[in-house]
């Protein structure tokens, strides 16, 4: 199973193996990630352009929910390309699954279970060989949570830092 790890380093240290300091691969990954509610859409708008991501990459498992606001998958990817000339994809690997989701709202797994059932759902899917590592890089990891440390977006940041090594993430708050 997948253990928690705070810092590539370690992770890449318990594998065996030592960064590459001279390979992109190690070093050079920077990922975004940003929640929207909570904030008014000028704000959220102003941290995308001004963090020098290229793309949001939506891991919501329903995007396209009326109470997302100005978030709703077609009218975000709209206003990124005419206000922060960004791209928008939609990777719904990266969500949970339904029955994930809806077991943690409606309180029958805690947190930390439902961390321990995430990154089951991401090893079981391969992420870190099946997404491409282009989407990520520079990219914006969006999901609905304002703070990232109770939402799956930093997990899959996390979870990919630690087999890809050398991602470096910033929570745009």
């Amino acid at each position: 199973m997948y253990r928690r790890f705070r810092f590539a380093e370690e992770a890449l240290k318990v594998c065996g193996r030592k960064p590459d300091r001279k390979s992109r691969h190690f070093t050079d990954m920077k990922t975004f990630t940003i929640g929207f509610t909570r904030k008014p859409a000028h704000r959220f708008f102003d941290l995308l352009r001004e963090s020098g991501a290229r793309r949001v990459v939506d891991v919501r498992l329903n995007n396209g929910s009326q109470l997302a606001g100005f978030a709703k998958k077609d009218d975000l990817a709209y206003f990124l390309r005419k206000l922060c000339e960004m791209d928008y994809v939609h990777v719904p690997k990266l969500a949970p699954t339904k029955q994930l989701l809806d077991d943690y709202r409606k309180r029958r797994c805690d947190w930390a279970a439902y961390e321990d059932r995430f990154i089951a759902l991401m090893h079981k899917r391969q992420i870190e060989e099946t997404v491409s590592k282009e989407i990520v890089e520079d990219g914006c990891l969006l999901c609905s949570e304002d703070k990232p440390h109770r939402c799956h977006r930093r997990l899959v940041a996390e979870y990919l830092k630690h087999h890809w090594g050398g991602v470096k993430i910033v929570h745009l708050r």
